[in-house]
């Protein structure tokens, strides 16, 4: 088949790998320096298997700027591209979505079925049908985790195909491309569901949230240790090992953040405009109150440099979008602190008005305190300096 790919982020660029294994591929994207870079079997992107991949496995891909190019022929189009939240808005920006369609509508034929991969509010992908007479839409949520894209859609936790409820003849389809996604997966034993195209919506955004609440749990277990003068892994130890709750996402962080899930909560919370709920609000609240917190730790210290020790949401990731470290440092600039970043992945000087240092070693010898989400052995010699809430040295 011939398939083409919206967005070459971690969601697109993942996909398009996977399904080039088997299928014609065509990745679309609008950053001709992104294109170039797939073009010559290098990652855009910092992901080991997609590195991998790209460089050494027998794949049909191909990558262009022109949407002719991409959407022409193709039986499957499946959009990857960017939803942020709109805070004004008080919903996703699905903009670039509706850009697609148009492209798509324009360029591709009767056969092309479009699979919608971005996060969506609950509701939209039947609304989008309705709004633009475009029938022939699914929406299939994805799983990944940043720096491991590849190696979840080559490991699935699940394969998830929504498909309209008033129309059962699109089931077929759901089916196909579910089939497509496994055929190119390494692991073979994989659930696979095929619920109406809302509540494929809902698993998302769910699924999400749930995440967002562990980190945000285990995040104020911590808060209440570090308050209390607890050793904070000694209770999480003792809490984990409740085969009920398990020994996993529980590391202490200052605060969730990255690509998913700060926008999905959000979302999620503006779904339940006409629904009673507490929760979901408090999860979204006890996020900001963490960085709060957190800040707060930094500037009784009293320090006169503080640094940042990378703006990368964690280990293994080149994505500062709504890293909760940013979160921090602003909280700790608006006290008049001076803020210095190290982050080697930064093109230019200055971040928000923070300098930007390269030089490791002079990057240590100024600041009083380094503040690190994530700690990196790179900080072992100045240990005294740093400021951490990460137990077991992993995402």
């Amino acid at each position: 088949m011939k398939i083409a790919v919206a967005g070459t982020g971690y969601v697109g660029l993942s996909l398009a790998v996977l399904l080039a294994q088997r299928n014609e591929v065509v990745a679309l994207d609008v950053v001709q320096k992104k294109v170039d870079l797939i073009n010559s079997k290098k990652s855009p992107i910092e992901d080991k298997e997609i590195s991998e991949y790209l460089s050494s496995h027998e794949l049909n891909l191909r990558a262009t700027t022109e949407a002719s190019e991409a959407y022409s022929g193709a039986d499957f189009v499946v959009v990857c591209t960017p939803t942020d939240y709109d805070p004004k808005k008080n919903y996703f920006d699905t903009s670039s979505i509706e850009a697609v369609l148009d492209l798509v509508k324009k360029h591709s034929s009767e056969k092309t079925t479009v699979v919608i991969k971005s996060t969506v509010p609950v509701g939209y992908t039947q609304a989008l049908r309705e709004k633009t007479g475009f029938g022939k839409i699914l929406f299939s949520p994805e799983f990944l985790r940043e720096g491991h894209a590849l190696y979840d859609n080559l490991h699935p936790s699940r394969i998830v195909v929504g498909f309209p409820a008033d129309d059962e003849s699109l089931l077929e389809r759901a089916k196909e491309f579910a089939s497509i996604l496994k055929d190119g997966a390494i692991k073979k034993d994989v659930a696979v569901l095929h619920p109406h195209l809302t509540e494929a919506e809902a698993i998302k955004l769910f699924a999400n949230t749930y995440l967002a609440l562990r980190v945000a749990y285990f995040n104020e277990l911590d808060t209440y240790a570090l308050t209390r003068s607890l050793d904070a892994s000694q209770i999480i130890a003792g809490v984990s090992l409740d085969p009920r709750i398990g020994d996993f996402y529980n590391n202490p962080s200052f605060g969730y953040g990255g690509y998913c899930l700060p926008k999905d909560t959000k979302q999620l919370r503006a779904n339940y405009s006409d629904v009673p709920e507490n929760l979901i609000s408090a999860i979204v609240e006890s996020n900001r109150t963490r960085k709060d917190f957190i800040a707060e730790k930094i500037i009784e210290r009293n320090p006169k440099v503080v640094g940042v020790f990378r703006l990368t949401m964690k280990l293994n990731s080149d994505n500062f979008r709504a890293s909760s470290i940013q979160g921090v440092m602003k909280r700790i600039k608006a006290k008049g602190i001076e803020v210095v970043v190290y982050e080697p992945n930064f093109i230019g000087d200055n971040f928000f008005n923070s300098r930007v240092i390269r030089d490791l070693d002079e990057f240590k010898r100024m600041c009083d305190i380094i503040i690190s989400n994530r700690f990196s052995d790179e900080l072992s010699d100045v240990k005294e300096k740093v400021f951490t809430r990460d137990i077991y040295s992993r995402d």
